[in-house]
């Protein structure tokens, strides 16, 4: 039976397994939660996630959520292959090590800036104040900063080493976050700029299928703020 996939796209993590699934060809039944509409509040959603949120994955009745565990379980049932999660102990090691530092070290302040630029407003109807947004944009920047040279710009290609990883996949999902709230990463960091043109290249046209709505939204506000 193909895993389900409840996910909606405009969810980092979400993206990220959307993507994986599609480049890797594995068979995957869609099942969209429309986080807009607040789906993952319903009580028929909470009976598949008791957290209600996204993604989840439902691998013949194995129902599991968290999107880190969710990519170690897949690697574990030889879903994942070998290139994009490795085997070998200490190689993969490194990748794990990335995905345990970026919840905190790259996601937050990424997802933190987004929320409070964007997504409140849009929401709520509020206008931060410029003290607050000016705030969770260095706690970003310094965030980026970590992200490129401890990670990247040491020699290699890539987040893990010379070849993709999921780490890679994980990481340009959340970096997309913040240009929807009209900061973009590639503009203030080559390094960022030369890796993210690598990874989307390597999982196209996937990726960019993924963030059709994330670019429409990136468009959109880029004209609102020509206007001003």
């Amino acid at each position: 039976m193909p895993i389900k996939l409840y996910y909606d796209l405009m969810s980092q993590p979400s993206r990220c397994l959307y993507i994986l699934f599609k480049f890797i060809k594995c068979d995957f039944e869609s099942k969209y939660v429309d986080l807009r509409k607040a789906e993952h509040y319903t009580e028929e959603y909470a009976k598949i996630n008791r957290f209600q949120r996204v993604p989840v994955i439902d691998h013949n009745g194995f129902v599991l959520t968290e999107s880190v565990a969710i990519l170690k379980y897949l690697s574990r049932e030889g879903i994942i292959p070998e290139n994009l999660y490795p085997r070998e102990s200490k190689r993969q090691a490194r990748v794990e090590e990335f995905l345990e530092w970026q919840h905190m070290e790259l996601r937050l302040p990424c997802a933190f800036y987004f929320r409070t630029k964007y997504l409140e407003p849009v929401m709520f109807g509020t206008k931060p104040s410029p003290q607050r947004i000016s705030g969770f944009e260095q706690r970003m920047e310094q965030a980026l900063t970590n992200f490129s040279t401890k990670w990247l710009g040491r020699g290699s290609d890539f987040v893990t080493g010379d070849a993709v990883t999921v780490a890679d996949l994980i990481a340009i999902c959340e970096l997309e976050q913040p240009r929807m709230a009209g900061y973009d990463p590639r503009e203030k960091f080559p390094v960022i700029n030369e890796w993210y043109q690598k990874v989307r290249n390597h999982f196209n046209p996937y990726y960019d299928e993924a963030h059709v709505i994330v670019n429409k939204v990136i468009a959109k506000q880029a004209k609102l703020a020509s206007k001003l």
